[in-house]
């Protein structure tokens, strides 16, 4: 009983209090209710970023594998180091291949001395039919020496041929051991950085061991695919025809290079490649971006995103938080004219900036729709209201 006359002479006194300051020209707060944001629907222009899954490669990525079999004497190089085009990188056992130029060599003078031999010869026999035709013009001695002598000149011109030949020959082979003794000595054909190295020093290789692989890092490639109607959709209104690349790339824009943690390359990448044949099970063509990568950041294997930001003409563009999602439907809340709230339903597709979404319907050009706050507006709510004009003090 006691706490219900409290609270009777709680109210008693606010009343009061109220009526007093009343009655002195005080005035008192009154509610107002503030309109929600709003924007009117128009059509613009905006450039949207659509990302592709890509795996960068190096442009000149190259696998390093021996010319030559043998013990692989002596690694180089180490895993990740930057490389100049000519750095040794591997050396197999040269004995064999030195023993082979060696005797390759020998072979040549041999080759060489029957030479001159055969020369020394075919000059002899020469001497000799001319001095024998000489005698037979004179008619000293008969046909049958001259026809004696004639052969032997000819078959000491064949002996040359042939001694010519062996040299020729013997020359070759002392090329080709002398290449292969090049062949124990593995230099880099690029500029680069060294992949992994799955041998070991003391290890037989062979033309079909693979030591590495360098990277040519100074150029880098970015594998990815798009699809054909996005192609399409954004050269509709160029001289792009079906096919002609050559018209194709110039026209398409710069692309930007995400990694999966998100960091964003620094350098701006072009395509530079878009195969000619569809992949029938994608529906996609298979495309390479090209990206600087002088201060070597990126690396082969690196995965991540191209982006490629086209340009969406005369669309309709609302903030984000202007839908309101429902299960698996998308909401905007138009405004009357009667300043309440209407539900439209509307099909919208990403941006991709985080911002802004494009509504491809439900929406009409002039309509008026609720943006901040749409999750907090309810079906026929008043959502507009004239602002109060401020009272004058008695």
């Amino acid at each position: 009983m006691k706490m219900r006359m409290t609270y009777q002479f709680k109210w008693a006194a606010a009343i009061a209090l109220a009526l007093g300051m009343s009655a002195c020209g005080v005035d008192m707060p009154v509610e107002t209710q503030s309109s929600f944001e709003t924007m009117t629907i128009k059509k613009q222009d905006i450039e949207v970023p659509i990302k592709f899954s890509a795996k960068m490669k190096g442009q000149a990525d190259v696998t390093i594998t021996p010319q030559v079999s043998g013990q692989l004497m002596k690694i180089c190089v180490t895993e990740g180091q930057q490389v100049s085009r000519g750095t040794v990188l591997f050396v197999i056992d040269q004995r064999n291949a030195q023993h082979e130029v060696q005797a390759a060599q020998a072979n040549l003078q041999a080759a060489q001395a029957n030479l001159q031999a055969a020369i020394a010869a075919q000059n002899s026999a020469r001497l000799e039919y001319e001095s024998n035709k000489n005698l037979f013009d004179k008619k000293i001695v008969s046909s049958y020496m001259l026809e004696n002598s004639l052969n032997a000149y000819k078959q000491a011109q064949a002996a040359v041929g042939q001694a010519k030949a062996a040299v020729s020959q013997a020359q070759a082979t002392v090329s080709h051991a002398k290449v292969n003794l090049g062949f124990c000595t593995i230099t880099s054909p690029v500029a680069g950085v060294i992949g992994e190295i799955p041998v070991f020093a003391g290890d037989q290789v062979t033309p079909m061991t693979q030591l590495t692989v360098v990277s040519g890092n100074r150029m880098m490639e970015a594998e990815f695919s798009i699809s054909e109607s996005i192609i399409e959709a954004q050269m509709s209104d160029s001289a792009y025809k079906h096919g002609d690349n050559e018209k194709l790339l110039p026209l398409l824009p710069d692309v930007t290079f995400i990694m999966k943690n998100g960091t964003v390359y620094e350098h701006k990448g072009r395509v530079t490649s878009i195969t000619g044949v569809l992949d029938a099970s994608t529906g996609t063509l298979a495309c390479k971006a090209t990206f600087p990568n002088n201060e070597g950041k990126l690396f082969s294997g690196v995965q991540g995103n191209v982006v490629l930001p086209f340009n969406e003409k005369d669309v309709i563009v609302i903030p984000e938080n202007a839908v309101v999602r429902l299960q698996d439907k998308s909401l905007v809340y138009k405004v009357k004219a009667d300043s309440t709230a209407v539900a439209a339903d509307v099909k919208i597709v990403q941006t991709g900036n985080g911002k802004d979404v494009i509504v491809i319907s439900g929406l009409n050009v002039g309509d008026k729709i609720v943006t901040e706050g749409a999750n907090n507006v309810q079906e026929g709510q008043k959502v507009l209201f004239p602002e109060e004009k401020k009272k004058k003090k008695r």
